[in-house]
């Protein structure tokens, strides 16, 4: 099965929006440790969400005007069509946003086209990383960031890696050699999911049913109120336990990383 094929028929991918952010206490400790770690001051003319599935990070940075969102799949692109229509016509976000369906190894980007790149749990996913990371680069301008999470530790790959894509997890040194040959400097790195992202593989014992009922948590929270309400307490509850154990766990430990980079 080729890629796109792959990230059309896997629902976990196709079917993701920008409600995750809510549902999920994972997404939403990840986010929640990369704008703690950013510079939201700082303010950035053009940006680009690279593998941004349906829950794009890009998409709830303010200090980015003019968004792009770029993923091999076409299915969860479209909400970001829809969703630039809307905020243009109630004028209440002055950029603009631009969905294309790519690939991350022949970006479809002049030379230094944006200020701020996004690669969230996504290089795993891609073969050739080395060359994903050259064409980062290529595309990021002098002085622009980068900001990329990827599961940490080679040792901790098993049969959910396989199952979602995963062609491999990473050192970190081999992150920072990677992205140093491509011109790019490391400004932090920390940790977004510590060892209680460990429940994740027990979603191997079913994947089918793990689907199924990431499919009718979303339906829930859509259409009944008080289960809407009612989950909003787990997931900050959940979020804010996942978020401490993120920050106090040694580096070395950590599941998933967060880099922020600086083109030079």
């Amino acid at each position: 099965m080729n890629s796109k094929l792959f990230y059309d028929t896997h629902i976990n991918f196709s079917l993701r929006s920008l409600i995750e952010h809510e549902i999920s206490p994972g997404i939403k400790c990840k986010f929640d440790l990369i704008l703690e770690n950013l510079n939201i001051n700082q303010r950035y003319r053009k940006g680009l969400d690279v593998g941004c599935s349906g829950n794009s990070f890009l998409y709830f940075l303010k200090n980015v005007r003019n968004k792009s969102f770029l993923d091999i799949s076409a299915i969860p692109l479209r909400q970001y069509i829809s969703k630039s229509k809307n905020l243009i016509d109630n004028k209440t976000y002055t950029g603009s946003f631009h969905p294309m369906c790519g690939d991350i190894c022949h970006l479809p980007y002049a030379n230094e086209s944006f200020d701020i790149i996004t690669i969230l749990d996504t290089l795993e996913h891609i073969k050739n990383d080395e060359q994903a990371v050259s064409e980062i680069s290529r595309v990021l301008n002098q002085k622009g960031v980068c900001i990329i999470t990827v599961p940490h530790r080679r040792d901790f790959y098993t049969i959910q890696d396989q199952l979602i894509g995963h062609y491999r997890r990473y050192e970190i040194e081999q992150i920072l050699k990677m992205f140093d040959e491509n011109h790019l400097r490391c400004l932090r790195y920390f940790n977004v999911y510590g060892k209680l992202m460990k429940f994740v593989f027990f979603q191997t014992l079913n994947p089918r049913k793990t689907e199924e009922t990431i499919i009718n948590l979303r339906l829930k929270y859509r259409n009944n109120l008080l289960f809407k309400l009612f989950w909003k307490i787990v997931v900050k509850l959940i979020s804010k336990l996942m978020k401490i154990d993120a920050k106090y766990h040694k580096l070395e430990k950590g599941m998933n990383l967060c880099f922020i980079f600086e083109k030079i």
